[in-house]
């Protein structure tokens, strides 16, 4: 965590040819985004490549790294962005020169990978009796390569600590979004998914993919319901609730929002409280029963449950660690 705002995290990405281009940018543009009151970056983000040299993508063009694998030794966090690479890929091995390179990360660096990336990080042995995901395109070959891991195909990313597994493409955006949420707090991850024109926060637990397109928002659609909801958190949101202002059956309703959002009502709702439960922590002095009141929570109590579920924190932690930021940025 990044605990004092004044220093700024220095975060290597490793680019390893065939290299997914579009995940190779996620996180200079969405940690790269991230400001403190003064309006100095929070994140140092560079490039590296093992040589140093211009990397191919799967794509055809190539990017250019900012310097060698000597850039790791200096890392706070180590990005392994989605890859083609052989090896971890095909028969789970790593080659010499890349063993090396990841052999000079200091211990207690914070590793992350996008999409494919967790091939990389699981051929390393850092993974091990972990849970992970990767593209869910690619979760049979990582499960029959390691089996070591707990590979969950179901989710965006998966936060293990020290080590965090986002799955393909625009997952990464999330799990950076995550990862300045988890050391500057949500006001700050807020603005850079204002500025980056992203949804704030998908949680880590959602789909990775909804099995049919979302619909054009009509009559039949629950978006109104959704939008009344997020406006009404400290309200009854119970499904029969819902599906009434809907004008659905509960069933009906249901089954609308899953096809629609990737999630029951339930667990959608939860994510919305607890996205307002974090800004008020952040932004106001109001009591932990009055921010559990007003986010419908009910009691300190539950959101204390859940806010241990969701943060790994009580509501106070929460508070104590983040307040400081959110202040001054709303000063």
């Amino acid at each position: 965590m990044c605990k004092d705002s004044a220093m700024t995290h220095r975060v290597v990405v490793l680019l390893l040819a065939p290299l997914v281009g579009y995940d190779a940018t996620i996180p200079s543009a969405v940690l790269g985004s991230a400001q403190d009151v003064a309006g100095q970056p929070l994140y140092d983000v560079r490039m590296a490549s093992l040589d140093g040299g211009p990397v191919q993508t799967t794509t055809g063009y190539a990017v250019v790294p900012h310097g060698d694998s000597s850039l790791l030794a200096i890392a706070d966090t180590v990005i392994v962005p989605g890859t083609r690479i052989a090896d971890p890929r095909h028969n789970g091995h790593l080659s010499d020169d890349l063993r090396a390179a990841l052999a000079t990360i200091r211990p207690g660096t914070r590793m992350v990978s996008i999409c494919t990336g967790a091939f990389v990080l699981a051929a390393a042995g850092l993974l091990d009796g972990r849970r992970a995901t990767t593209h869910w395109q690619h979760t049979e070959s990582f499960h029959s390569l390691y089996p070591q891991v707990e590979v969950d195909e179901d989710v965006l990313f998966v936060d293990d600590g020290d080590v965090l597994t986002s799955a393909g493409l625009s997952a990464g955006v999330d799990l950076c979004l995550h990862l300045v949420r988890r050391d500057h707090g949500s006001v700050v991850a807020n603005d850079v998914a204002r500025y980056c024109v992203v949804p704030p926060w998908r949680d880590g637990g959602q789909a990775q993919f909804i099995d049919r397109p979302v619909p054009v928002v009509d009559d039949a659609s629950t978006s109104s319901v959704r939008a009344w909801a997020v406006s009404h958190l400290g309200a009854d949101l119970s499904v029969p609730v819902l599906a009434r202002r809907a004008r659905m059956s509960e069933r009906t309703f249901a089954r609308r929002f899953r096809e629609e959002t990737g999630l029951t009502p339930a667990i959608w709702v939860t994510q919305q409280r607890m996205r307002e439960a974090q800004n008020l922590l952040e932004t106001t002095d109001l009591t932990i029963d009055v921010v559990a009141t007003r986010t419908g929570f009910g009691t300190g109590a539950s959101l204390r449950k859940h806010s241990a579920a969701t943060l790994g924190v009580s509501p106070n932690a929460y508070r104590r660690t983040f307040r400081g930021t959110s202040e001054s940025r709303t000063a």
